[in-house]
């Protein structure tokens, strides 16, 4: 059988084809370049979903959508609310994807797997625990244990589909899946205020007050999971990830549950339990801000020193290499172009970024990962050339 040629970008939409670097059966083609996602058993039967799909999203996301059907029917302003949160946390995740940007069909796959699979295994767990233990159980135990662990299984997911390279792309992914969990979650909480008339201090608690709430505790499980990719372990050694995960959701579910307890007795109590709890989530809050900032100026300082070494081994002219030489360069770079040109751009320094993680690893870079990331690099190249005419 040939080896089958690269399909032509300006015709051949997303989806999968034959494996030109004869790495796999089938390659994810994304309508614009090849990428490092492969699948299929055999020639002839070629993977059936898209990359923004998985068989556990494509089990459970009916049910999502039955569910925000009706609330759509009946509780519109509960939806509008419950993606208030989604709004606020996503420019944060836009600026930590910014280092090494992961592709939209991947981000799609990691918010629908906590909107779908997170939100209906929590759902089945702590209600068993509910009905055998009592809601307290579940609120305290239950949910910080289950959530965690099936929010975790979301990046866990993307490291099995070679999505994760660093501690970045870990941190990234357990946001897009914690967000996508917590928008379903918060849906539910407003809809029973709403019933109970207590909407407006819910909303303002949930998503003006604690919308970072999530993605801070599954934080931990992403930054273990990114470590233990970076340095080439095994993932259960990002166990401790997962138990900080774990931990801070418990006293968060805890701090509340108990202020709900006490409230039936004092109301000053109460409220001094609630507001340490806010001080605790602050500063947790602080804590996770400071990590971020200085995980993503390293990340940067990385690729910055990998850049003349990335330059040399894939031929980067000095204009292209200079384009990229310093993040405020870089910004620069990509305000000055035309707008036509900003996703070719983006695609160079997604594929450098890639390669550079890539080789930043312990032990030899795959060869097969890195035929398929340098040919993305030189496809976006040429579209970008072909832009700036």
């Amino acid at each position: 059988m040939s080896e089958p040629s690269l399909p032509p970008p300006a015709t051949t939409p997303a989806g999968w084809y034959p494996d030109p670097t004869g790495d796999s059966d089938w390659r994810w083609w994304n309508g614009s370049a090849w990428t490092a996602f492969t699948g299929g058993a055999s020639r002839e039967r070629r993977p059936r979903l898209p990359r923004w799909l998985s068989v556990p999203v494509t089990i459970c996301a009916p049910l999502l959508a039955l569910g925000l059907i009706v609330m759509v029917a009946v509780e519109p302003v509960v939806v509008a609310a419950g993606l208030v949160p989604f709004v606020i946390v996503l420019p944060v995740l836009s600026w930590l994807d910014r280092v090494e940007p992961e592709p939209r069909a991947s981000r799609a796959h990691a918010v629908l797997w906590g909107a779908s699979v997170a939100v209906v295994v929590a759902l089945i767990a702590n209600g068993v625990v509910a009905v055998a233990f009592g809601e307290i159980a579940a609120v305290v135990i239950s949910a910080p244990v289950a959530e965690e662990a099936i929010k975790g299984l979301g990046v866990v997911w993307a490291v099995r589909r070679r999505e994760v390279d660093g501690v970045s792309d870990g941190v990234v992914y357990a946001g897009w899946v914690a967000i996508g969990f917590a928008v379903v979650e918060d849906m539910t909480y407003f809809s029973i205020a709403s019933v109970e008339g207590a909407f407006l201090p819910v909303f303002i608690i949930r998503a003006i007050l604690t919308p970072f709430a999530h993605p801070l505790f599954t934080f931990w499980t992403g930054l273990a999971i990114g470590l233990a990719v970076r340095r080439g372990r095994p993932l259960w050694t990002a166990w401790w990830g997962y138990a900080l995960a774990v931990i801070t959701h418990a006293m968060w579910n805890g701090s509340l549950a108990f202020g709900d307890i006490v409230g039936d007795v004092t109301e000053d109590v109460a409220t001094r339990v609630v507001f340490l709890a806010a001080a605790l989530f602050v500063a947790l809050f602080v804590a996770v801000a400071i990590t971020l900032i200085v995980m993503r100026r390293r990340e940067r300082d990385r690729f910055d020193h990998m850049l003349p070494f990335l330059a040399q081994q894939y031929g980067l002219t000095p204009a292209e290499a200079a384009m990229f030489s310093g993040w405020q360069q870089l910004l620069r770079q990509r305000r000055a172009l035309p707008r036509s040109a900003r996703p070719a751009f983006d695609h160079v320094h997604a594929s450098l970024a890639r390669l550079s993680a890539q080789h930043e690893r312990l032990g030899a870079i795959d060869p097969a990962t890195e035929r398929v990331l340098a040919t993305q690099l030189a496809q976006a190249r040429a579209r970008l050339h072909a832009e700036l005419g």
